[in-house]
């Protein structure tokens, strides 16, 4: 059972993440502490680091609640993703070996398959292991913490725009055309097919921000 205060973080961002406690719930610390198994002062520095990241939001008297993003919000993160995660494409095609390159190949077809049987959660799934390995094959930890942080912030965005029509086919595209340029080693390419991917994104979340607000 989690105990330290980065387990507890970790625990509860990832409950978070996964829509255990979804936009809006209260975030109760006498009922957290029971669901790790750790004293209030272990939950405390838990909300204050997950507040730090943008998830949830304190307030005096009120306590805490997990975040909602608005649709202009999770824009401009997707905004701001797309200078780093364009980065971290080129420099994932420079530094990947060989085993790396197959891996994002086979990856993609991974992904094709769940499009093809209609697995929304199992498509979303392998999206998020596509962008965390390039972050990891490209080796700039700085620009990888910085998107790792982004996208949780708008996490529960992603999983709805992966049940839009024709949105999963639309987006597999992208992400080989990715794949192809990291695994043909183009530098070039492989940051402009991320900056494509992600413009695609922003337009999917304006479609769906009309749809909200119309």
């Amino acid at each position: 059972m989690a105990s330290t205060d980065e387990s507890v973080t970790d625990s509860l961002r990832d409950d978070i993440l996964s829509a255990v406690f979804s936009p809006g719930d209260r975030l109760v610390e006498l009922q957290l502490t029971d669901r790790y198994g750790c004293g209030r002062a272990t939950i405390r520095s838990a909300l204050v680091a997950l507040e730090a990241e943008g998830l949830i939001s304190r307030e005096l008297n009120r306590g805490a609640t997990v975040r909602r993003i608005s649709v202009d919000e999770a824009i401009q993160i997707t905004e701001a993703r797309s200078a780093l995660e364009s980065l971290i494409a080129a420099h994932a095609a420079r530094n990947a070996s060989d085993t790396e390159r197959a891996e994002v190949l086979s990856l993609i077809d991974q992904m094709r398959a769940a499009v093809a049987d209609n697995k929304a959660v199992g498509y979303s799934s392998l999206n998020r292991v596509f962008h965390r390995r390039l972050r990891e094959i490209s080796g700039h930890g700085v620009a990888a913490d910085l998107v790792d942080n982004l996208r949780n912030r708008a996490a529960h965005h992603q999983y709805p725009l992966a049940l839009m029509p024709g949105r999963p086919a639309e987006s597999v595209d992208q992400h080989a055309a990715i794949a192809e340029a990291v695994a043909s080693g183009n530098e070039d390419a492989a940051a402009q097919a991320m900056q494509a991917h992600l413009a695609s994104v922003v337009s999917t979340l304006r479609q769906w921000g009309d749809v909200l607000t119309g």
